[in-house]
């Protein structure tokens, strides 16, 4: 009987087997979340190109029609890819001054058919008023009253995460941003029959 026991503790013939069968489970799941972790963050990598994408495109024009502002949310939402581009949502605004640094008036708004346009003429705050450094005029300065002293363009997306796995995350992760560009080449762009 002992002869037995000292032959069984000194085998080691299954030993690597043994390990494997402990680690391998935890190696998967390791695997597997990090794979999801860095779908999410090109996710949103891609989601951020898309805001400034789409806020650089516009700014550039002087004036633009609904045409063009489908041809703009269509060759933002591209970027998404290979992700799904039907569950960006884009808002892009046209915003000027109201004498409060930081608080714009809409001067028109066009959103993807998933989106909802700001309303034209109401107001909309630009960043945080309260993380301005002392003298800092912000985005929309005080001074900005009108369109033909100065305006903002603003590119909000919102995008909808679901994991092709959906082992570890599980549901739909909401992603936002939002981009803030000035005008290039005018003082306002104009935009006919975009206004919601």
């Amino acid at each position: 009987m002992l002869r037995v026991l000292r032959k069984f503790r000194s085998a080691t013939q299954g030993m690597a087997a043994v390990e494997f069968a402990l680690i391998a489970p935890f190696m998967i799941v390791l695997f597997f979340g990090l794979v999801e972790t860095c779908n999410a963050l090109s996710a949103h990598q891609k989601m951020t190109t898309v805001a400034s994408t789409a806020a650089d495109l516009t700014s550039q024009a002087t004036e633009l029609t609904k045409a063009d502002m489908a041809d703009i949310f269509s060759a933002s939402s591209a970027i998404m890819t290979p992700f799904s581009n039907a569950d960006v949502s884009i808002v892009i605004t046209s915003l000027t001054g109201t004498k409060q640094a930081n608080k714009g008036t809409v001067l028109w708004s066009a959103a993807t058919s998933n989106g909802v346009a700001h309303t034209v003429g109401g107001s909309m705050n630009v960043g945080d008023p309260t993380k301005l450094a002392s003298g800092d005029p912000g985005l929309l300065p005080a001074d900005c009253d009108s369109a033909t002293k100065c305006s903002l363009i603003v590119a909000e997306v919102t995008y909808n995460y679901t994991s092709p796995y959906g082992k570890f995350i599980l549901g739909t992760l909401h992603m936002q941003d939002v981009f803030y560009t000035k005008p290039r080449r005018v003082i306002s762009v104009v935009c006919n029959n975009c206004a919601s």
